[in-house]
């Protein structure tokens, strides 16, 4: 029992000295790189979606109200799914540095868990900066007056790690020299179909795209934000929940056995 116990502990130990490399490397060489990588494109739509268009009478005047929780999940569940899936192609095709990581000592399972775990904490970082920004951004600044912080921090951590999830299924899946096709043809879909631009209700009278929706996982962490920030229609706590977990464990086991198939080729 107590070797067990010893080799918990070491795991553990090893587990956490991963961690803190990512995130010494991230903070010494990659900072710069993260950010931009993170929050470009979301403060761009933010820009054009949440200030043109309300300025210029396209949009009406509360929609970048409706719009922040969308931009915020949008942020949160593609920074978690970039920062899986582009290291993991380029450390099993190219640098070979995932082999390094095999030689911790941790169970192989562990560590492609570590690499979901440090790619949540970078989404959680990009998604909260979105909000002090968005306040810069939207005409108006913000009203977080009916604001659920508790339910929005449990929501950054979840959604976070959703994308994570899917991040180790395209990761271990996709070949290297399809990566970008593959990126390109996923991503477009899982952007406009999650609930990111528009309020899942108010697609009643677009039925068909309405139920498209609810096989993006991002439309439940979008519309989870819209609930904990907002006082705006969404869907339910426990569709949220649902969707969320269920689309999470299934990735997060569909991710893991293509992660553990590559690990012992």
């Amino acid at each position: 029992m107590s070797t067990g116990i010893a080799q918990r502990a070491t795991a553990r130990r090893a587990f956490l000295g991963l961690l803190q490399r990512d995130a010494w490397n991230t903070l010494r060489h990659d900072l710069a790189g993260f950010l931009a990588q993170a929050l470009l494109q979301p403060l761009a739509f933010l820009f054009v979606f949440g200030r043109v268009l309300p300025e210029i009478g396209a949009a009406g005047p509360d929609y970048g109200d409706q719009l922040l929780p969308g931009i915020i999940a949008l942020t949160l569940v593609l920074t978690g799914l970039q920062n899986v899936a582009l290291p993991l192609v380029i450390e099993f095709s190219f640098t070979k540095e995932i082999e390094d990581r095999l030689l911790a000592p941790l169970p192989p399972w562990a560590v492609g868990l570590e690499k979901v775990v440090f790619a949540t904490g970078r989404a959680i970082v990009a998604a909260a900066l979105i909000l002090p920004l968005g306040a810069l951004i939207l005409p108006g600044g913000l009203d977080l007056a009916a604001a659920s912080w508790p339910v929005f921090l449990l929501l950054l951590l979840v959604g976070g790690f959703a994308g994570g999830a899917i991040g180790l299924v395209l990761g271990t899946l996709v070949p290297p020299n399809q990566i970008n096709v593959v990126f390109a043809v996923a991503l477009t879909p899982l952007i406009f179909t999650g609930a990111t631009f528009y309020p899942w209700q108010s697609l009643d009278s677009l039925r068909w795209f309405q139920l498209i929706t609810l096989l993006n996982p991002l439309t439940y962490v979008s519309e989870g934000m819209r609930g904990a920030l907002t006082s705006a229609p969404h869907l339910g706590p426990g569709w949220i929940a649902l969707g969320v977990g269920v689309s999470t464990a299934g990735f997060l086991l569909f991710g893991m056995r293509g992660f553990l198939r590559r690990a012992v080729d």
